[in-house]
């Protein structure tokens, strides 16, 4: 018993919320919703390309400061002060330690930014595909719903002198322009074939006319007097022969 309740419960609001639904609704709310999304992304991708760019400064400044160091090494040995020698070695042994982390901290911080980038661009894709997606089944609800009021509308007539008139319009319609449609292929189809019968004849006659300007060139026509547009097809299958 209890289960034929539930059954006409979930029956009774299915069918209410299955009315209430709207397609079109739905769909433009689900693009608005990943254009929301878009801001936040670009955020985040700056976040992480600017992290990025900050690594990169300090790597920068670390190799300026290991390349002063060198030098301040040099010079205290130089002066013969080993004692001051000893103590750039130590800070610049901490300085390359520190630069060699931060290099390291950068690549990760490139492949970072570049996932990042790409996910931001992959979602645009998607966004753009689902857009395109939803407009085209926005326009189907559409005609289906035109389809269905249509429908109705002629349910609502009775049978009768005014219903058959419309069936006979209707027919009439469809006739016509299906004479229309099938004179419209025969005339495109008989021009085209036309068209293409005087295109391969014209590259045809080019090429005969090339073949005859290269046997003149090559000395096996023996009559040079005539050109090749001085010469009738049918000449010119001789002169070939």
């Amino acid at each position: 018993m209890w289960e034929r309740v539930k059954r006409l419960f979930r029956s009774i609001f299915g069918g209410i919320v299955d009315r209430a639904e709207d397609p079109e609704l739905i769909l433009q709310q689900v693009i608005r919703d990943m254009r929301d999304k878009i801001p936040q992304m670009n955020n985040n991708v700056a976040q992480v390309m600017a992290t990025e760019k900050m690594i990169e400064k300090q790597v920068l400044q670390l190799e300026r400061e290991v390349v002063d160091l060198d030098s301040k090494i040099k010079a205290a040995i130089k002066m013969g002060r080993d004692d001051i020698a000893t103590s750039y070695i130590t800070i610049m042994q901490e300085k390359q330690a520190s630069l060699n982390s931060a290099r390291e901290q950068l690549e990760v911080a490139k492949k970072a930014s570049q996932q990042a980038l790409k996910f931001r661009d992959n979602y645009m894709l998607e966004m753009r595909r689902r857009q395109a997606e939803a407009m085209q089944l926005i326009n189907e609800s559409k005609r289906a719903k035109m389809q269905e009021e249509i429908a109705s509308m002629m349910t609502s007539f009775q049978v009768g002198d005014t219903a058959s008139t419309f069936e006979d319009m209707r027919n009439k319609i469809a006739e016509r322009e299906a004479r229309a449609r099938a004179k419209m292929e025969l005339a495109s189809s008989s021009v085209d074939a036309q068209m293409q019968e005087i295109e391969k004849e014209a590259l045809n006659m080019q090429a005969q006319d090339q073949l005859l300007a290269y046997k003149r060139q090559m000395g096996l026509i023996s009559d040079p007097g005539l050109s090749e547009s001085q010469l009738a097809p049918p000449q010119r299958a001789k002169a070939l022969e």
